[in-house]
């Protein structure tokens, strides 16, 4: 696919309006990208399913209880991000999976937080469908995939027709190929996918384990370094991180300190991180976010919070 976003959107309305009717239900979170959001309430709209939220923890983490509360029998997709790009929760994606195969749901993750930062296993999460995206773990831009369970795939629509996707074209009626191909119409990405391969085999050359304890590591560290400051606010779990922090700066937006922060050439994301229904959880307009990947050290956390002590000097505030 193009990436995740569009491998998602693919389930959503290649599977759920079919498969979705008057009554039934959609199960997300409040966490999610707007990618993993936007589609499904689409989806929800077009079936007249309900769209259902498992609630979060004041950490924002989500509790298994919940999870058992939210999905019911009348349950016919749960969608959920297998790490939060703004609050670096790891969900208990196995878990939760069980609950909506207990219920005769699917279960549908949004793994581009996840893909490249740790060992993904689709069979031992038992996942239905899980999407991805190339550009976030080293390869090139516009390239992603989708995984799904064969006979799910073989149930559902393409939701774009064209050439090299059909089987038997008719004046009035067509036929499709056998997977993957009736939901590739057109010109493949074919540089893309040589990209992408090329990303996934030096990813596996380092080492999916060794990259998610070092991500892991920095998250750490950072996290205590920054709760050792004063005037910082950091959202998201104290334990069981991905690799990255969010924060705050008080009474600095952080449009603001980003700005500030690039002149020292330290490079971090302000905003609302697609994710408008989290941020008004958080009960702010928007965050900053440094996030850490493989190529990342402990160093690079110490220059972090070295300029963030020169912003809080520049916007006049007393160093904590």
């Amino acid at each position: 696919t193009r990436g995740t976003t569009t491998a998602l959107n693919l389930v959503a309305s290649g599977y759920a309006r079919t498969a979705c009717g008057e009554g039934d239900e959609i199960v997300i979170t409040p966490m999610e990208h707007h990618s993993n959001l936007i589609p499904w309430q689409q989806a929800a709209k077009a079936t007249g399913a309900t769209l259902k939220y498992i609630p979060l923890q004041p950490d924002g983490s989500i509790s298994l209880a919940d999870a058992e509360k939210t999905i019911t029998s009348r349950t016919k997709v749960v969608s959920i991000s297998h790490v939060s790009n703004v609050l670096a929760v790891i969900n208990p994606i196995k878990e939760i999976a069980e609950i909506a195969h207990r219920n005769h749901a699917i279960m549908v993750v949004d793994g581009a937080q996840s893909t490249p930062h740790m060992r993904v296993d689709v069979q031992d999460l038992n996942c239905d469908f899980y999407a991805f995206s190339g550009h976030k773990m080293c390869g090139p831009t516009g390239i992603g995939a989708l995984y799904g369970k064969k006979a799910l795939l073989e149930a559902m629509e393409p939701i774009e027709f064209g050439g090299e996707m059909i089987d038997h074209v008719d004046l009035y009626e067509s036929t499709w190929k056998e997977l993957p191909y009736k939901f590739e119409g057109g010109t493949p990405i074919i540089a893309g996918a040589v990209g992408l391969g090329a990303a996934i085999d030096f990813l596996q050359e380092i080492g999916m384990d060794a990259i998610e304890q070092h991500g892991q590591k920095l998250s750490a560290y950072a996290y205590d370094r920054l709760r050792a400051m004063d005037d910082i606010t950091i959202y998201g779990p104290e334990k069981n991180r991905a690799g990255l922090v969010t924060f705050n700066l008080d009474e600095v937006h952080p449009h603001d300190l980003a700005t500030v922060l690039d002149t020292k050439g330290i490079a971090i994301r302000a905003g609302h991180h697609c994710c408008q229904p989290l941020m008004r959880w958080l009960n702010v307009s928007s965050t900053a976010r440094a996030s850490f990947y493989l190529y990342n050290t402990e160093e690079d956390v110490d220059r972090l919070i070295d300029a963030l002590h020169q912003t809080k000097e520049f916007f006049g505030y007393a160093i904590g």
